[in-house]
C-alpha cells in the first residue's frame, strides 16, 4: 500500500531525480516553474509541479486549468515545435499516454500539484520535456485532447537543481 507519509517525506527531502525548468514561450515570457521527479520506494514516480504567470482567463463559465503532457522530445527552441507528440511507449490512445499528466489549476496564474504515476520511469523521461498548453484537455480528443497551443516547455534533466 502507498503511505501518504512516505510520499510527503519524499518533497520535503527536495532533492528530486530529475528536474524540467520551465519556461513561458515569447507570448507568456512571465510563466516559470519547475517539475520535480522524485523515486519512490513504489513502483512509480512522485511528481510536483510549480508554476506561475500561467495566463488569467478566469471569466464566466471559464476554468483556469491547463493541460500538462510530457513530449518525447526535449527541445524546447522554436516555440516548442520539435518536442514531438506526447510521450506514448505503449501506443495508447489519449487520454492512457505515459505522458498524459493531470491538468494544472491556475488561481491567479499560480498553480502547485503533486501526484503519483506507475506509467514511466525516472530513466524513462529524462531528455523528453514537460509542455503546458493554452487550454485544458478534453480527455477525448484524438491523439492530444485539443489542449490548445504550446505556452511553455521544459527539457527533464537528471539530477538535483
Amino acid at each position: 500500500m502507498i503511505s501518504s507519509e512516505v510520499l510527503t517525506r519524499i518533497i520535503r527531502r527536495n532533492k528530486p531525480d530529475a528536474i524540467a525548468v520551465i519556461k513561458g514561450n515569447r507570448q507568456y515570457p512571465q510563466l516559470e516553474g519547475s517539475v520535480r521527479f522524485f523515486r519512490t520506494p513504489y513502483e512509480g514516480v512522485l511528481v510536483c509541479a510549480e508554476v506561475s504567470g500561467l495566463p488569467d482567463r478566469r471569466s464566466r463559465m471559464r476554468s483556469d486549468f491547463f493541460a500538462m503532457h510530457i513530449h518525447e522530445k526535449g527541445d524546447c527552441s522554436h516555440a516548442f515545435d520539435h518536442v514531438g507528440m506526447h510521450y506514448n511507449p505503449e501506443n495508447m490512445p489519449h487520454p492512457y499516454h505515459a505522458g498524459d499528466l493531470p491538468p494544472l489549476l491556475s488561481n491567479d496564474g499560480y498553480a502547485w500539484t503533486a501526484f503519483y504515476d506507475e506509467r514511466f520511469t525516472i530513466g524513462e523521461i529524462i531528455g523528453k520535456s514537460v509542455i503546458i498548453h493554452s487550454q485544458s484537455d478534453d480527455f477525448r480528443s484524438q491523439p492530444s485532447g485539443d489542449a490548445g497551443e504550446k505556452i511553455a516547455c521544459g527539457e527533464i534533466e537528471s539530477g538535483v537543481e
